[in-house]
C-alpha cells in the first residue's frame, strides 16, 4: 500500500478528565487550530470510545510538523494541561512523541 501521510494513534483519558478534556476539544484555542495548520497538519479527527480516542490526520512531513508545533508557545501552554488528562504523557520534542498505528487499509 503507498504511503498517504496519514497519522492515528490511541490514547486513553484519565476517566476524572474525562469532561474536561472532551471540552477542551469541543471549543479548541483558535490560536491552537491556527498553530496546526500552519505545521501542515490537515484533515484531523479526533474520535471517543468511552477514554479511549482515536486520533488521524494529514501531514506531508510530520517531522517538521513536530518541530514547529513543539516550538509554539501556544501548543505548549495546550500540551500542559492536556498531557496531565493523558494516561502516560508525551513530548513533542522526543525522538518519538506518538506512537502511530500502522495503516492497513483505505477504500479511496
Amino acid at each position: 500500500m503507498a504511503k498517504r501521510n496519514r497519522y492515528a494513534w490511541t490514547w486513553k483519558i484519565k476517566e476524572e478528565c474525562l469532561d474536561e478534556y472532551v471540552k477542551m476539544h469541543l471549543d479548541p484555542w483558535p490560536e491552537i487550530m491556527e498553530e496546526h495548520t500552519k505545521a501542515g497538519i490537515r484533515n484531523y479527527s479526533i474520535f471517543q470510545n468511552g477514554n479511549q480516542f482515536f486520533y488521524c490526520f494529514e501531514c506531508d512531513n510530520i517531522k517538521n510538523a513536530f518541530e514547529y508545533l513543539g516550538k509554539s508557545t501556544p501548543c505548549k501552554k495546550w500540551n500542559a494541561i492536556t498531557s496531565k488528562m493523558v494516561e502516560g504523557s508525551f513530548d513533542l520534542e522526543e525522538d518519538e512523541p506518538i506512537k502511530f498505528m500502522n495503516e492497513v487499509f483505505y477504500l479511496d
